[in-house]
């Protein structure tokens, strides 16, 4: 994958004279120039809107906005019309949490490892029970059936959690869902990147998943519903674009996926997220998936050598990504380990709580750091890594070495 590095412009910025490794792709991928192009060539051209009136131009940006949709749609394996362009994962999972209309006796199981954006939602809306997670981070499946028991409303999976790079046995989990009637909602965001994830086994009733973590541009996320549950859905947000006819005192939604999509959409960003389906497509996604694996069990491989880390979920029997996270024994908090990598080496990962707080915190008793490689990243930028930690632990540590 080494080949691709000089086809995105992000990796030759510097930082205090150091060059860029950058390792926090679980947060936000770099962009490559083709998306780049992309979207300067929209911008440079007429610029219009989509779906309003007939002219030439904008019957032009319109059919490639939709082509787009198209795009995703043959990624996820579902119809055109199932696809809802949004503004992120997260307002895909709060749509449809509000858009159920919940009641607040209703059970909402939810992952113990959720992103705060897969937990907060559905807790606001409803009751909602924890999908708990063994010390390895494999799920307990023995616990999530005794869950269904209780016959729950809504089953809201993490195919791929953002603190362990970890991924659940996703089709198992929504079948055994569906046979009990629940509505099966899948967070993606972490998974869709790397990993190809179809819709096809009809288990799945609304994926979310955001272009901004596979190497295109903020501000733009995808829905995914089931068209019998999008016509279900309430929409949340009214005014143009997504109704057909409107009176004083009534009005007529358009068919799916419009009506989900008021107002002047993110026209230039879904045309650069379609230049990076396109862009993933050419390296081909089984490509990207056997560079996730095999980086992400490198990195484990590597932080397993040294005594001052604490993984968190360290299994290597696992099916993992290229995300790990770990605390460092004796340091709580890593604001300046994290300071140091960037300021004094280039290298930038993340560190906190991760929008996993309730996870992390019972994982450990403060931050934790979490390192994330995507195709632009290769073994020797682990290595990189883990020297220039190694250093910076030496002397905050106070010892003469580490084990490694």
């Amino acid at each position: 994958m080494n080949n691709i590095t000089n086809e995105f412009p992000g990796l030759n910025a510097e930082i205090d004279g150091e060059p860029v490794l950058y390792l926090d792709s679980a947060a936000t991928s770099l962009k490559p120039k083709v998306m780049i192009d992309a979207i300067s060539r929209y911008y440079s051209g007429v610029a219009c809107n989509v779906h309003r009136g007939k002219h030439f131009a904008m019957e032009e940006v319109s059919n490639q906005y939709e082509q787009v949709r198209y795009n995703v749609a043959n990624l996820i394996q579902c119809h055109g019309n199932e696809v809802v362009f949004v503004s992120n994962t997260t307002e895909a999972i709060n749509m449809v949490a509000s858009g159920l209309e919940l009641q607040k006796d209703d059970l909402v199981l939810v992952s113990e490892n959720a992103h705060h954006s897969n937990l907060l939602p559905w807790s606001s809306k409803a009751k909602t029970e924890i999908i708990v997670s063994l010390p390895n981070g494999a799920i307990d499946i023995e616990q999530y059936e005794r869950l269904l028991q209780q016959k729950p409303k809504v089953v809201a999976l993490t195919h791929c959690s953002n603190v362990t790079g970890i991924y659940i046995d996703l089709e198992r989990m929504a079948a055994l869902a569906k046979s009990v009637g629940a509505i099966v909602l899948v967070d993606a965001a972490q998974s869709i990147p790397h990993r190809k994830v179809s819709v096809k086994s009809g288990n799945i009733d609304f994926m979310c998943f955001s272009a901004h973590k596979m190497l295109g541009p903020n501000g733009v996320g995808v829905l995914y519903g089931k068209a019998d549950m999008l016509e279900s859905l309430v929409p949340q947000t009214l005014g143009g674009g997504m109704v057909d006819w409107v009176e004083y005192d009534s009005f007529r939604l358009r068919k799916i996926p419009h009506r989900f999509e008021a107002g002047t959409p993110n026209i230039a960003g879904v045309i650069g997220f379609g230049a990076s389906i396109d862009y993933l497509n050419r390296v081909g996604i089984d490509v990207i998936s056997e560079h996730d694996r095999r980086l992400g069990h490198f990195i484990l491989k590597e932080a397993k050598k040294r005594d001052y880390i604490k993984v968190i979920c360290d299994d290597e029997s696992l099916d993992r990504g290229a995300v790990l996270s770990f605390a460092i024994r004796g340091l709580d908090d890593l604001d300046d380990v994290s300071r140091y990598l960037s300021d004094s080496y280039g290298i930038i990962v993340r560190n906190g709580h991760l929008c996993a707080q309730p996870y992390t915190q019972s994982q450990t008793d403060g931050q934790v750091l979490r390192v994330s490689g995507y195709i632009y990243n290769s073994e020797e930028d682990i290595k990189t890594f883990f020297s220039a930690l190694d250093e910076i632990c030496t002397s905050m540590l106070n010892i003469s070495s580490v084990s490694a």
